[in-house]
């Protein structure tokens, strides 16, 4: 077990900014990586991050701020990656210095387009690291509540439970309670799952649809949830804790969650050219709803509101038609 390990986080958006001020409680210093120089010298002047919660503010003493990837890497013991699953591919580009030895974090809700797997398995693939050497940080936790300090839960899921401890600690506060797991595969999929979920209940709402709809709607998706993980990597899991149903629920139902203002944009009429822009932000469930579809042709789970998802964001589908047919296929 590693005495007073280092963390690097990899990412400048509102949950890289959430993990870094969770980690600064612990910490003496932590290495913060972010593309845009301009973020950092705003960051060093005004002491919070310009672009994303900026109510957060930062003692820059504790923190070693750099537009360079590998020093980041280099200073760190565990890295954690919280970048949009669609730029970590290009980000990993840069890298140049060894992974070995580092513990991987993801904190990334979401499939990576170049190569169909979530982080961790890209990880343990691309670069042969161990699975003792890869965990995944889950929630239920969003980041504009971190920031608020209101009492927010994260499930800390690795290879190696002593690993997944150091990082629970490095991260508990007053207001951040963590627990752990070695769930590492299915808390991932999850994770990825449950913003597919969130579109759904988004789109929902933006067609006009209910409460009742929406906790019916919940109760299918975090069934048809196990029963894809299950066909992914089968463990004894309990899909019911917080790590499964409680971040899919977060998700689903808070006016945070970007995945349902998504898919709230597309059920009022949106295309889905139209809300990417509008929003300005990336909703991990875009990707990861084409990702789990064409995973789900060799899987055979079922799946009729991922399929439902589908067809409203890659095959045009009108929502309205496509969620009414939705309606008979829940129970």
């Amino acid at each position: 077990m590693i005495k007073d390990p280092k963390f690097a986080v990899i990412g400048g958006g509102s949950w890289a900014t959430a993990i870094a001020k969770m980690l600064c409680h612990n910490q003496n210093e932590i290495a913060w990586y972010m593309r845009s120089d301009a973020a950092i010298e705003g960051l060093k002047e005004n002491k919070h991050n310009p672009n994303y919660l900026s109510s957060v503010e930062f003692d820059i003493d504790q923190l070693i701020l750099t537009s360079d990837i590998n020093q980041a890497i280099t200073y760190a013991d565990y890295i954690v990656f919280a970048v949009p699953s669609a730029f970590l591919g290009s980000e990993l580009e840069k890298v140049t210095v060894s992974l070995d030895n580092k513990v991987i974090i993801s904190a990334i809700k979401g499939i990576i387009p170049e190569t169909g797997l979530i982080v961790g398995q890209h990880f343990m693939q691309t670069y042969q690291l161990p699975i003792e050497n890869i965990a995944v940080l889950a929630g239920p936790c969003h980041a504009e509540e971190v920031a608020l300090e209101r009492l927010s839960y994260l499930t800390i899921a690795a290879g190696d439970l002593n690993t997944a401890e150091i990082i629970a600690n490095s991260l508990k506060s007053h207001y951040i309670k963590a627990k752990t797991s070695d769930d590492v595969v299915g808390t991932e999929y999850a994770a990825m799952l449950k913003n597919i979920y969130a579109i759904a209940a988004g789109i929902a709402h933006g067609l006009g649809y209910g409460d009742n709809f929406q906790a019916l709607l919940m109760s299918n998706a975090i069934r048809e949830m196990k029963k894809f993980i299950k066909q992914v990597h089968k463990l004894k899991r309990n899909i019911n804790d917080s790590a499964y149903l409680g971040d899919l629920l977060v998700t689903g139902y808070s006016l945070f969650s970007r995945n349902r203002m998504f898919g709230n944009m597309i059920g009022k009429g949106y295309t889905v050219i139209s809300t990417k822009m509008e929003m300005n932000m990336v909703a991990e469930g875009y990707y990861a709803t084409k990702s789990a579809y064409l995973m789900n042709q060799e899987l055979k789970a079922k799946t009729p509101i991922i399929d439902a998802v589908y067809d409203v964001l890659y095959n045009n589908k009108e929502a309205k038609k496509v969620f009414k047919k939705l309606t008979d296929k829940l129970d």
